[in-house]
């Protein structure tokens, strides 16, 4: 079969091939080309003047329900904010009454009464068909008593909760030595940015009038919060549950110069990790309750400080034109994602055959290391002295580079001929010391901190909102070993442990878990290849129980897909709708393992040929992404682009080579 090239300079097949021919291969082959060159068409179109890519960053309502909520308590709401936020929640809302936290998903509590509050907030009458049927849904789970502590604490702040039973979260943690158990740095760095603000609201407990009640969302009005028994004081959950009650206790007999310190002292670790565009952390958890704890300390709203912190979490917003009726729709961003989605379309672009030197790589890579992390932050207090150089997620983040970012960058600028080949070097090497720098003392890599593991913090009764410790994962891991294995370093003594961690952590089933996405075809997805690209051959036993288990797994229809359920039920790993990501995911790992003329193969690869749209692209409502497990997804809308590129490239072309770079 004979290949063209078209103006993106990505070979295809041509389109004088018999489409009809009874070879599969072949057209099977002329599908995937085909599919091919339109994607890339596509994602070149998408990449902005400045050399990045981002898509939209789709989590659940009560990101849009809290900035509701906030501009309530900062006095600052505004009419065609309000409106256009509550017509994207009253999209979200299921036909029986709750919200879900993800597409598909089932009816969740606390997004439910917070989704409910902020269309109050918008007007909606609570004998609205739509709000008696959330209210009811609330009621018959339990109320407002049963949601979650960060739900209970954004209605304390309005008098629709009593701040005395929020668990307490006293200012002083701030003084905690960092050996001693629950200091700050035992908790994840997304947990940290927003306990520490939190602390200043625990203390003050402030209350801003109500502009209406919410009777409607407790079981019993007379009784919205009804004592509950402790559990055995021998569990550490009763454990932690009287040590709440006791901080408590010691909240009216706090010695006040003490607390007058550490509030002040939360106040400048707070200011300090303000981000150039004015976030914390580039997401937004953190920034909003930076925003309410600064001001209660007495920042006025036009304070530097402030205003760039309400400027930042206005560019959270994602405004859409084509809501009900054609009225604009306002959808608030957990997070951006430049970083990661401009190094995974670098890698997809450059694996489905785009130029080493094409333009739009060499823009990419420029902005890309302009973006390396070349100052200290939180990391190097488990890790002191450890040169910088890894990147993170976003476009501003300066405090909190991540070891999965880093080696994505990575294998993406190894996929690119630079004019400066001596800059481009210089960053790698950065990277690749800082990375291996970050390695746990099991041989594994977490996201943002090295053996951040300590037990204690998810016990605590305040920590109810998902995960908030950090503890090696195997997809990141397994994105390490193949950036080490691209560097030529696959033989290094930490990458070898990372490959034994790896090994060990194989589920019996052959998959892996997936931490950072969805999930079991997730983590399998990153390891096969990893695995592959560092040395282990493709007989290798590891290797064929994965392929196996990703060929019982496949659906009827050909693609893959895997429900958010799985975190929960095992029942529902490796089942769920055919996605693009997932699908792409399981070829990435089968295409690793030697199977390019397998049926599985065939049958995957036609399934993304198949469901492409005519412009290149793919649809994908599925949430695919991981934030916490279960407790928080995310829908990445870049990953329905880039994922099944790099899978259908590496269908046509082969896998990339590793240690291969052009020498300088």
């Amino acid at each position: 079969m004979t290949a063209t090239t078209d103006g993106s300079g990505v070979g295809h097949p041509s389109r004088g091939a018999e489409a009809g021919s009874p070879d599969t291969v072949l057209t099977t082959r002329q599908a995937a080309g085909e599919a091919t060159a339109r994607a890339v068409e596509h994602l070149l179109a998408r990449q902005d003047a400045q050399g990045w890519w981002k898509g939209d960053l789709e989590t659940n309502v009560t990101m849009d329900a809290e900035d509701l909520l906030l501009r309530q308590f900062l006095g600052i709401s505004d009419k065609a904010t309000t409106e256009a936020a509550a017509r994207w929640i009253r999209s979200r809302q299921l036909p029986d009454g709750p919200w879900p936290t993800f597409h598909g998903g089932p009816g969740e509590l606390s997004a439910t009464v917070e989704a409910y509050v902020a269309l109050r907030l918008a007007g909606d009458a609570p004998d609205a068909p739509h709000m008696a049927a959330a209210s009811a849904w609330v009621r018959d789970r339990g109320g407002i008593a049963a949601a979650r502590v960060f739900t209970r604490i954004w209605l304390a702040l309005f008098g629709w909760w009593r701040w005395e039973d929020v668990p307490e979260l006293p200012p002083e943690l701030i003084f905690l030595p960092k050996r001693f158990p629950l200091n700050l740095y035992d908790f994840g760095q997304w947990a940290r940015q927003t306990i520490v603000p939190l602390t200043i609201v625990s203390a003050l407990r402030p209350v801003r009038p109500a502009p209406f009640a919410l009777d409607e969302l407790h079981t019993d009005p007379r009784r919205p919060n009804p004592p509950r028994p402790l559990a055995p004081a021998t569990t550490w959950d009763g454990f932690f549950q009287r040590v709440d009650k006791a901080l408590h206790r010691y909240r009216k007999v706090a010695v006040r110069p003490l607390r007058r310190a550490a509030l002040n002292a939360a106040a400048r670790w707070i200011v300090e990790r303000q981000e150039n565009d004015g976030c914390w952390g580039g997401i937004q958890p953190p920034a909003v309750y930076s925003v309410i704890a600064l001001h209660l300390l007495g920042y006025d709203l036009q304070h530097p400080v402030l205003r760039a912190g309400l400027e930042s979490l206005d560019r959270f917003a994602v405004w859409h034109e084509d809501g009900p009726d054609g009225a604009p729709v306002r959808m608030v961003e957990a997070c951006q994602s430049p970083v990661w989605d401009t190094c995974l379309a670098v890698i997809a672009l450059a694996d489905a055959g785009l130029p080493r030197d094409h333009p739009a790589l060499v823009k990419a890579a420029d902005w890309m290391l302009d973006e390396q992390v070349l100052r200290p932050g939180d990391w190097a207090v488990r890790r002191p002295g450890l040169p910088p150089g890894g990147w993170s997620f976003e476009f501003h983040n300066d405090h909190y580079p991540d070891v999965d970012d880093t080696a994505e960058v990575v294998l993406a600028l190894t996929r690119v001929d630079h004019p400066d080949p001596s800059r481009l070097e210089r960053a790698l090497e950065r990277a690749a010391r800082w990375t291996a720098g970050m390695q746990s003392r099991n041989g594994a890599w977490a996201a943002f901190d090295a053996d951040n593991t300590s037990p204690f913090p998810n016990r605590l009764p305040f920590c109810d909102f998902g995960e908030v410790i950090d503890p090696p994962s195997a997809d990141v891991t397994a994105h390490v070993v193949e950036m080490f294995a691209h560097l030529g370093r696959g033989h290094d003594p930490r990458a070898r442990r990372g490959i034994e961690w790896l090994l060990a952590e194989q589920e019996e089933s052959g998959s892996w878990f997936g931490r950072w996405g969805v999930n079991h075809v997730y983590g399998t997805g990153s390891v096969v290849p990893a695995l592959v690209a560092a040395g282990l051959p493709t007989a290798h036993p590891a290797i064929r129980r994965a392929v196996d288990w990703l060929r019982k797994v496949q659906n009827p229809d050909g693609g893959w897909g895997e429900d958010l359920r799985s975190y929960r039920d095992p029942g529902w790993i490796g089942k769920g709708v055919s996605t693009a990501s997932q699908t792409a995911w399981a070829l990435l790992a089968l295409l690793a393992a030697g199977e390019r003329d397998s049926e599985a193969v065939d049958r995957g690869v036609t399934w993304l040929a198949a469901t492409q749209r005519p412009d290149g692209s793919w649809d994908e409502p599925h949430f695919t992404g991981t934030g916490f497990p279960w407790d928080f997804s995310i829908n990445y809308h870049l990953y329905r682009q880039v994922f099944p590129l790099t899978a259908l490239g590496r269908y046509l072309h082969g896998e990339p080579l590793p240690g291969t770079r052009p020498e300088r």
